[in-house]
């Protein structure tokens, strides 16, 4: 029987495949890799980019010197590498940068012996022993096309031999440079920027049973798709919205998960963000999602709110009742200070707001996402809708005053269903110029275009409100 497969056999040791060789014959060659890297810090922006730093002791001679610099990111942005000698001004000049990306794998091969030939081999099971052929790769798009003997043939169940690596073929993208040095050892710095390696913030409060207060968690996970692993680094994350000119590319999303115990960052304003620094260093492995705790806060005060919203565009018509049994949403506000255990700068994220139920088991009852939030600003939390308490919204009467000019009459009626009281907050937004004729409640004026009602509902009670509202838009 023929086994219809197709394997490669590569051959590893060619000299004259390497980078190097492509640079000339007058340089002397060097190689380095991550064992030379003495020092390395990664900045990882929550915008899915990072900066890497690193600095690796190198013998280098002197004069001319191509260097084969490797173990950097796959998904670097070679336009941004910066490199320098440390301590050394004028001891180290680049004349030349080259980047290599032509990755070894099957279909490159392949296409790279195109007009060449090759071994194919094809178990025989009749005599137990592979089959050797001598084949000329014609084509390899949609299906490798081969010359064997006197026929032309196309997906031939066997296994190809190469003879060497095609020199332009490379494991790993690696930067070359072709230097000019005056001293022969050189701690080298290199900077530059890579995608696909990313940060975000999540946060889980766990509230109290009357829900005035809570505990809250915050955790980075990180996230390196770069290409390459970073070991014992020094570790910065950047908040805010950075603007970058992107070309929309995405990696592909296959990474393990890591979690690792309590750490603390410090925090700094950083231009016009801020900088979050782990207190020690950590590994970045390539594929690899790491969790690190970025704040606990105990005691965190809580304002839950019910509120009833309307809409605008209610006051321009006849409409008759509008909304029946109408949900009214829950919301948590908090202050980010340190008066409430907090002050922390917090960035963008998901809080996730858990609350134990009877038998003390923790229960999921919201979450929503958060912007990135300054010290001292308000964070407010939509958690779902209220199951016991709801609303109607009724037009008792519209009258057209003039072209521009419209008065309308309005009842709200609030029903709750929960054997405790419930404070709700009516909202409605209003369109124009507006002004309040009567109302059974007294109105706040949020701005110039919001109106709000405060009412105690009482236990398994309802609540009606009442108001006409004079409007003129033109």
């Amino acid at each position: 029987m023929w086994y219809r497969h197709v394997a490669l056999v590569l051959t590893l040791a060619i000299p004259s495949g390497s980078l190097l060789a492509q640079i000339g014959s007058d340089e002397t060659k060097q190689q380095s890799t991550a064992e030379d890297r003495r020092e390395v810090s990664i900045t990882i922006y929550n915008q899915n980019f990072g900066l890497v730093r690193e600095v690796r002791d190198l013998s280098l001679g002197i004069g001319r010197v191509a260097l084969e610099f490797r173990d950097v990111a796959a998904l670097i942005e070679p336009e941004t590498v910066h490199i320098k000698a440390l301590g050394q001004p004028g001891a180290l000049r680049v004349l030349e940068q080259n980047y290599r990306y032509d990755l070894l794998n099957p279909q490159k091969l392949l296409e790279k012996y195109v007009g060449r030939t090759i071994k194919v081999y094809r178990y025989n099971s009749a005599t137990g022993r592979d089959e050797e052929y001598e084949a000329e790769v014609l084509a390899v798009n949609q299906g490798t096309i081969l010359r064997i003997g006197d026929e032309i043939t196309y997906n031939f169940p066997g296994r190809f031999a190469f003879p060497e690596i095609p020199e332009n073929l490379i494991a790993k993208p690696t930067l070359v440079w072709l230097l000019e040095s005056e001293r022969t050892r050189h701690q080298l710095e290199v900077s530059y920027l890579s995608r696909n390696l990313n940060w975000k913030a999540d946060y889980v409060l766990v509230v109290n049973e009357d829900d005035s207060a809570g505990d809250l968690t915050g955790w980075v996970t990180l996230t390196n798709q770069s290409g390459t692993s970073y070991e014992n680094a020094r570790l910065k994350l950047v908040a805010g919205d950075v603007q970058r000119v992107g070309d929309g590319r995405v990696g592909r999303r296959v990474m393990r998960a890591v979690a690792e115990d309590a750490a603390q960052f410090s925090e700094e304003g950083f231009f016009e963000y801020h900088l979050y620094t782990l207190q020690r260093p950590t590994t970045l492995l390539q594929n690899e999602q790491k969790q690190v705790t970025l704040l606990e806060a105990d005691a965190v005060g809580i304002h839950k709110r019910l509120i009833f919203y309307g809409a605008a565009q209610y006051y321009r018509g006849s409409y008759g009742q509008i909304a029946s049994n109408q949900k009214v949403g829950v919301y948590l506000d908090l202050e980010n200070s340190e008066a409430n255990n907090l002050g922390m700068p917090l960035p963008k994220g998901i809080v996730r707001v858990y609350k134990a139920d009877r038998s003390g088991a923790q229960q999921v009852v919201g979450e929503d996402r958060i912007d990135h939030t300054p010290r001292d600003e308000r964070i407010r939390i939509k958690m779902g809708e209220a199951f016991d308490v709801v609303g109607d919204r009724r037009q008792m009467d519209y009258q057209v005053l003039s072209r521009c000019i419209s008065e309308s009459e309005w009842e709200i009626s609030i029903r709750n269903h929960k054997d405790e009281s419930a404070e709700v907050e009516i909202v409605e937004p209003v369109g124009g110029d507006w002004e309040i004729i009567s109302s059974s409640h007294t109105p706040m004026k949020l701005d110039a275009r919001t109106l709000k009602f405060v009412v105690d509902v009482p236990a398994r009670g309802e609540v009606k409100v009442t108001y006409r509202l004079r409007v003129r838009w033109c």
